[in-house]
Protein backbone atom coordinates (compact mmCIF):
# COMPACT_ATOMS: atom_id res chain seq x y z
CA UNK A 1 0.00 0.00 0.00
CA UNK A 2 1.34 3.42 -0.97
CA UNK A 3 1.40 6.34 1.46
CA UNK A 4 -0.04 9.75 0.61
CA UNK A 5 1.58 13.07 1.48
CA UNK A 6 2.80 15.61 2.02
CA UNK A 7 0.84 18.09 -0.08
CA UNK A 8 3.42 19.17 -2.64
CA UNK A 9 1.45 21.61 -4.79
CA UNK A 10 -1.92 23.32 -5.10
CA UNK A 11 -2.79 24.31 -8.66
CA UNK A 12 -5.09 27.23 -9.43
CA UNK A 13 -6.71 27.75 -12.83
CA UNK A 14 -6.85 31.40 -13.89
CA UNK A 15 -7.28 33.41 -17.08
CA UNK A 16 -4.61 35.85 -15.81
CA UNK A 17 -1.49 34.28 -14.28
CA UNK A 18 0.27 37.59 -13.70
CA UNK A 19 -2.64 38.93 -11.67
CA UNK A 20 -2.27 36.04 -9.22
CA UNK A 21 1.52 36.36 -9.05
CA UNK A 22 1.17 40.04 -8.17
CA UNK A 23 -1.55 39.45 -5.57
CA UNK A 24 0.18 36.56 -3.79
CA UNK A 25 3.49 38.41 -3.79
CA UNK A 26 2.19 41.73 -2.50
CA UNK A 27 -0.36 40.55 0.06
CA UNK A 28 0.65 37.01 1.06
CA UNK A 29 4.43 37.31 0.87
CA UNK A 30 4.91 34.51 -1.66
CA UNK A 31 7.92 34.58 -3.97
CA UNK A 32 8.06 33.56 -7.62
CA UNK A 33 10.08 30.36 -8.11
CA UNK A 34 9.50 29.60 -11.78
CA UNK A 35 7.40 30.76 -14.70
CA UNK A 36 7.07 29.91 -18.36
CA UNK A 37 4.76 28.03 -20.68
CA UNK A 38 3.17 24.62 -20.23
CA UNK A 39 5.10 21.99 -22.17
CA UNK A 40 3.39 19.46 -24.44
CA UNK A 41 4.47 16.73 -21.97
CA UNK A 42 2.82 18.56 -19.08
CA UNK A 43 -0.36 19.05 -21.10
CA UNK A 44 -0.30 15.36 -22.03
CA UNK A 45 0.00 14.35 -18.36
CA UNK A 46 -3.20 16.27 -17.67
CA UNK A 47 -4.90 15.01 -20.86
CA UNK A 48 -5.42 18.65 -21.78
CA UNK A 49 -3.53 19.26 -25.05
CA UNK A 50 -5.09 22.73 -25.38
CA UNK A 51 -3.02 23.85 -22.38
CA UNK A 52 0.30 23.44 -24.20
CA UNK A 53 2.05 26.82 -24.45
CA UNK A 54 -0.24 28.41 -21.85
CA UNK A 55 1.44 30.48 -19.15
CA UNK A 56 2.18 29.10 -15.70
CA UNK A 57 3.95 30.28 -12.55
CA UNK A 58 4.97 28.59 -9.29
CA UNK A 59 5.43 30.33 -5.93
CA UNK A 60 6.49 29.48 -2.38
CA UNK A 61 5.85 31.34 0.90
CA UNK A 62 8.85 33.68 1.20
CA UNK A 63 10.48 31.43 -1.42
CA UNK A 64 10.74 28.63 1.14
CA UNK A 65 9.24 25.25 1.94
CA UNK A 66 7.95 22.04 0.39
CA UNK A 67 4.48 23.10 -0.79
CA UNK A 68 4.12 25.08 -4.00
CA UNK A 69 1.29 27.16 -5.36
CA UNK A 70 1.02 26.86 -9.13
CA UNK A 71 -1.03 29.14 -11.35
CA UNK A 72 -1.97 27.84 -14.80
CA UNK A 73 -3.58 29.86 -17.55
CA UNK A 74 -6.94 28.27 -18.26
CA UNK A 75 -10.35 29.48 -19.34
CA UNK A 76 -12.83 29.24 -16.48
CA UNK A 77 -16.65 29.03 -16.61
CA UNK A 78 -18.77 31.96 -15.51
CA UNK A 79 -21.16 29.74 -13.54
CA UNK A 80 -18.59 28.54 -10.97
CA UNK A 81 -19.54 29.64 -7.45
CA UNK A 82 -17.25 28.95 -4.46
CA UNK A 83 -18.61 26.33 -2.03
CA UNK A 84 -21.46 25.40 -4.36
CA UNK A 85 -19.76 22.56 -6.27
CA UNK A 86 -18.07 19.27 -5.49
CA UNK A 87 -14.28 19.11 -5.59
CA UNK A 88 -11.46 21.06 -3.99
CA UNK A 89 -13.18 23.83 -2.01
CA UNK A 90 -10.27 25.59 -0.34
CA UNK A 91 -6.61 25.61 0.61
CA UNK A 92 -5.71 26.19 4.25
CA UNK A 93 -2.47 28.01 5.01
CA UNK A 94 -0.71 27.98 8.37
CA UNK A 95 -0.16 31.55 9.60
CA UNK A 96 1.39 33.10 12.68
CA UNK A 97 -1.47 35.47 13.57
CA UNK A 98 -4.91 35.21 11.97
CA UNK A 99 -6.06 38.62 13.19
CA UNK A 100 -2.93 40.29 11.82
CA UNK A 101 -3.64 38.60 8.49
CA UNK A 102 -7.11 40.15 8.46
CA UNK A 103 -5.54 43.59 8.78
CA UNK A 104 -3.03 42.74 6.07
CA UNK A 105 -5.79 41.75 3.64
CA UNK A 106 -7.87 44.90 4.12
CA UNK A 107 -8.43 46.47 0.70
CA UNK A 108 -6.64 43.61 -1.04
CA UNK A 109 -7.72 41.30 -3.90
CA UNK A 110 -8.50 38.76 -1.16
CA UNK A 111 -11.85 39.88 0.28
CA UNK A 112 -12.58 38.26 3.63
CA UNK A 113 -15.75 36.16 3.54
CA UNK A 114 -15.31 34.73 7.04
CA UNK A 115 -13.75 37.05 9.65
CA UNK A 116 -11.28 35.73 12.25
CA UNK A 117 -12.98 33.32 14.65
CA UNK A 118 -12.18 30.32 16.81
CA UNK A 119 -13.33 27.04 15.28
CA UNK A 120 -16.59 25.60 16.55
CA UNK A 121 -14.89 22.40 17.72
CA UNK A 122 -11.71 23.94 19.22
CA UNK A 123 -11.03 27.37 20.72
CA UNK A 124 -7.31 26.67 20.29
CA UNK A 125 -7.57 27.11 16.50
CA UNK A 126 -8.41 30.45 14.90
CA UNK A 127 -9.09 31.01 11.21
CA UNK A 128 -10.40 33.42 8.62
CA UNK A 129 -11.66 32.69 5.13
CA UNK A 130 -10.95 34.79 2.04
CA UNK A 131 -11.55 34.61 -1.70
CA UNK A 132 -8.65 35.04 -4.10
CA UNK A 133 -8.54 36.60 -7.57
CA UNK A 134 -9.26 33.31 -9.35
CA UNK A 135 -12.29 32.50 -7.19
CA UNK A 136 -10.15 30.27 -4.97
CA UNK A 137 -11.02 30.00 -1.30
CA UNK A 138 -8.26 30.35 1.29
CA UNK A 139 -8.33 29.64 5.01
CA UNK A 140 -5.64 31.41 7.05
CA UNK A 141 -5.27 29.45 10.28
CA UNK A 142 -3.24 29.86 13.44
CA UNK A 143 -2.91 27.58 16.46
CA UNK A 144 -2.85 29.16 19.90
CA UNK A 145 -1.01 26.10 21.15
CA UNK A 146 0.09 22.78 19.70
CA UNK A 147 -2.63 20.14 19.88
CA UNK A 148 -1.57 16.51 20.38
CA UNK A 149 -4.28 15.23 18.02
CA UNK A 150 -2.92 17.32 15.11
CA UNK A 151 0.67 17.01 13.86
CA UNK A 152 0.79 20.46 12.29
CA UNK A 153 3.74 22.45 10.92
CA UNK A 154 5.08 25.56 12.59
CA UNK A 155 4.49 28.81 10.73
CA UNK A 156 7.99 30.06 9.97
CA UNK A 157 6.58 33.02 8.07
CA UNK A 158 3.66 35.35 8.73
CA UNK A 159 1.77 33.46 6.02
CA UNK A 160 3.22 30.00 5.46
CA UNK A 161 2.44 26.87 3.48
CA UNK A 162 -0.74 25.01 2.66
CA UNK A 163 -1.12 22.22 5.20
CA UNK A 164 -4.76 21.29 4.68
CA UNK A 165 -6.85 21.06 1.52
CA UNK A 166 -10.61 21.13 1.90
CA UNK A 167 -12.61 18.71 -0.20
CA UNK A 168 -16.31 19.17 -0.85
CA UNK A 169 -17.50 15.56 -1.08
CA UNK A 170 -20.83 13.74 -1.44
CA UNK A 171 -20.10 12.54 2.08
CA UNK A 172 -17.18 12.63 4.47
CA UNK A 173 -17.61 8.86 4.85
CA UNK A 174 -17.23 8.32 1.09
CA UNK A 175 -14.03 10.38 1.08
CA UNK A 176 -12.75 8.42 4.09
CA UNK A 177 -13.38 5.17 2.25
CA UNK A 178 -11.69 6.26 -0.99
CA UNK A 179 -8.48 7.57 0.56
CA UNK A 180 -8.30 4.64 2.97
CA UNK A 181 -8.83 2.02 0.26
CA UNK A 182 -6.41 3.42 -2.30
CA UNK A 183 -3.80 5.14 -0.16
CA UNK A 184 -3.97 3.53 3.27
CA UNK A 185 -5.00 6.79 4.95
CA UNK A 186 -6.34 6.10 8.43
CA UNK A 187 -10.11 6.49 8.66
CA UNK A 188 -10.87 9.74 10.46
CA UNK A 189 -13.78 10.32 12.82
CA UNK A 190 -16.67 12.23 11.27
CA UNK A 191 -17.73 15.18 13.42
CA UNK A 192 -20.39 17.89 13.01
CA UNK A 193 -19.04 21.44 12.72
CA UNK A 194 -20.16 24.92 11.77
CA UNK A 195 -18.70 25.91 8.39
CA UNK A 196 -20.05 29.43 8.01
CA UNK A 197 -18.71 30.09 4.50
CA UNK A 198 -20.28 26.88 3.20
CA UNK A 199 -23.62 27.66 4.83
CA UNK A 200 -23.53 31.24 3.55
CA UNK A 201 -22.76 30.21 -0.02
CA UNK A 202 -25.63 27.73 -0.01
CA UNK A 203 -28.06 30.07 1.78
CA UNK A 204 -28.36 27.91 4.87
CA UNK A 205 -28.58 29.15 8.47
CA UNK A 206 -25.12 30.21 9.62
CA UNK A 207 -25.18 27.75 12.53
CA UNK A 208 -25.92 24.73 10.29
CA UNK A 209 -23.79 21.74 11.22
CA UNK A 210 -21.92 19.93 8.46
CA UNK A 211 -20.20 16.58 8.84
CA UNK A 212 -16.45 16.69 8.27
CA UNK A 213 -13.47 14.40 8.67
CA UNK A 214 -9.81 15.45 8.97
CA UNK A 215 -7.77 12.80 7.15
CA UNK A 216 -4.17 12.65 8.35
CA UNK A 217 -1.54 12.33 5.60
CA UNK A 218 2.23 12.05 5.70
CA UNK A 219 4.33 15.21 6.10
CA UNK A 220 2.14 17.25 8.46
CA UNK A 221 -0.60 17.48 5.84
CA UNK A 222 -4.32 16.82 5.94
CA UNK A 223 -7.42 16.54 3.77
CA UNK A 224 -10.54 17.95 5.39
CA UNK A 225 -13.49 16.20 3.75
CA UNK A 226 -16.74 18.13 4.14
CA UNK A 227 -20.13 16.57 3.43
CA UNK A 228 -21.72 18.98 0.98
CA UNK A 229 -25.37 20.05 1.22
CA UNK A 230 -28.02 18.43 -0.98
CA UNK A 231 -28.13 21.38 -3.42
CA UNK A 232 -24.43 21.04 -4.34
CA UNK A 233 -23.70 20.86 -8.07
CA UNK A 234 -21.05 19.10 -10.14
CA UNK A 235 -18.05 21.32 -10.77
CA UNK A 236 -18.41 23.11 -14.12
CA UNK A 237 -15.49 23.19 -16.54
CA UNK A 238 -14.89 24.27 -20.12
CA UNK A 239 -14.01 21.38 -22.43
CA UNK A 240 -10.26 20.93 -22.67
CA UNK A 241 -9.54 23.26 -19.73
CA UNK A 242 -8.75 22.71 -16.07
CA UNK A 243 -11.45 22.75 -13.39
CA UNK A 244 -11.94 26.31 -12.07
CA UNK A 245 -10.33 27.86 -8.98
CA UNK A 246 -8.44 25.08 -7.14
CA UNK A 247 -8.05 22.78 -10.12
CA UNK A 248 -5.98 20.02 -8.55
CA UNK A 249 -3.87 19.10 -5.54
CA UNK A 250 -0.55 17.27 -5.84
CA UNK A 251 0.66 14.77 -3.24
CA UNK A 252 3.85 12.79 -2.86
CA UNK A 253 3.37 9.01 -3.02
CA UNK A 254 5.62 5.97 -2.75
CA UNK A 255 4.11 4.49 -5.91
CA UNK A 256 1.08 4.79 -8.16
CA UNK A 257 -1.78 2.57 -6.98
CA UNK A 258 -2.64 0.05 -9.69
CA UNK A 259 -6.36 0.04 -8.88
CA UNK A 260 -6.95 3.62 -10.06
CA UNK A 261 -7.66 5.00 -13.52
CA UNK A 262 -5.30 7.76 -14.66
CA UNK A 263 -5.92 10.53 -17.16
CA UNK A 264 -2.71 9.60 -18.99
CA UNK A 265 0.44 7.55 -18.59
CA UNK A 266 2.91 8.81 -15.94
CA UNK A 267 5.39 11.46 -17.07
CA UNK A 268 8.70 12.58 -15.54
CA UNK A 269 8.97 16.35 -15.72
CA UNK A 270 11.91 18.63 -14.87
CA UNK A 271 10.18 21.67 -13.36
CA UNK A 272 8.76 22.23 -9.87
CA UNK A 273 7.05 20.51 -8.16
CA UNK A 274 8.31 17.40 -9.98
CA UNK A 275 12.09 17.97 -10.15
CA UNK A 276 12.52 15.00 -12.47
CA UNK A 277 10.05 12.72 -10.72
CA UNK A 278 7.17 10.90 -12.41
CA UNK A 279 3.60 12.04 -11.93
CA UNK A 280 0.11 10.83 -12.82
CA UNK A 281 -3.39 12.24 -12.32
CA UNK A 282 -6.53 10.45 -11.17
CA UNK A 283 -9.97 11.54 -10.01
CA UNK A 284 -11.32 11.22 -6.48
CA UNK A 285 -14.81 10.53 -5.10
CA UNK A 286 -16.00 14.12 -5.64
CA UNK A 287 -14.47 14.36 -9.12
CA UNK A 288 -11.46 16.13 -7.63
CA UNK A 289 -8.21 16.06 -9.59
CA UNK A 290 -5.47 14.30 -7.61
CA UNK A 291 -1.93 14.57 -8.96
CA UNK A 292 0.42 11.94 -7.57
CA UNK A 293 4.18 12.56 -7.63
CA UNK A 294 6.55 9.68 -6.93
CA UNK A 295 8.65 10.13 -3.86
CA UNK A 296 12.39 9.81 -4.42
CA UNK A 297 13.87 6.58 -3.14
CA UNK A 298 16.26 6.91 -0.22
CA UNK A 299 19.91 6.45 -1.25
Amino acid sequence: MTTLGPISCVTLATPDVQRLVDAYSLYLGHQLIDHGRISPRQARLWARPLLADRRYATMLPQGDGPTFLRFVESRTPANYKPFCHFGWNAAELMVQDTDACAERLAGSPFPIIGPPADLSFSDKIRALQALGPAGESLYLTSFKERLPEFDTPEARHAIDRVFIVILGAPSAAAANAFYSTHFGVATAPVIPAVISVLSGAQQLPVDTLHDLAALTLQGQSFIEADTMPAATLARPAIDGELPPAIAMVSFDVDSFPTDLDYLAAPEALPEAPYHGRRAAVCLGPAGEWIELIERRSSP
